[in-house]
């Protein structure tokens, strides 16, 4: 093993240690207890090191997000695999989203409601974000008919982040959910 090959997985596994504490504190503390100093101190490394890293704290969110996106995607694609068939499907991957966005109030947070510096709904949305965009839209697709996949894709993410937003804002109440979506599920698959 080279030098410069070690140097490159210790600079991985840095960033990586960065990202999961940044994530940590924010599932504890929120999104406003995370600064560079609280990450240095919890991390065991200088600030400058992790500016050597990223850029800032938003750069440190962004890497949070993509790594949310990637598990979501994960999540999403368990869902929409294990169902037998596409009304099944679509509505295993909306209660994989919503269970998902219960289980990791932070990261949805700085994945679809903090500004971060990544690009979203373009070709340059990095790969975990088009996955997980890509697992909405196979579970749409038997729907699609003439329209467009990406417009009625987009329809129903909106959907289920205005659920997910209403919910926790304390607009919506929790015991309706079932229905709530059954109901927002009807409408869009019929």
């Amino acid at each position: 093993m080279s030098i410069q090959s070690r140097r490159e997985r210790e600079r991985a596994q840095r960033e990586k240690l960065i990202i999961t504490a940044a994530r940590e504190l924010a599932e504890a503390e929120g999104w406003e207890a995370v600064t560079t100093r609280r990450l240095a101190e919890r991390v065991e490394y200088s600030q400058p090191v992790l500016y050597s890293h990223f850029k800032g704290k938003e750069a440190i969110m962004a890497a949070v997000a993509v790594e949310g996106c990637a598990d979501l995607a994960v999540d999403l694609r368990a869902a929409r695999t294990a169902a037998p068939d596409a009304r099944r499907a679509i509505a295993g991957v909306s209660a994989a989203y919503m269970a998902f966005a219960d289980r990791h109030p932070a990261l949805y947070d700085v994945m679809f409601n903090q500004i971060v510096p990544l690009p979203f709904a373009t070709p340059e949305a990095p790969p975990a974000l088009q996955a997980a965009f890509g697992e909405l839209a196979e579970a749409v697709r038997p729907y699609s008919g003439g329209d467009s996949l990406g417009a009625l894709t987009e329809t129903f993410w909106a959907g289920l982040h205005g659920l997910v937003t209403l919910m926790r804002g304390g607009r919506l109440p929790r015991e309706h959910h079932e229905l709530r979506l059954g109901l927002f599920l009807a409408r869009f698959t019929d």
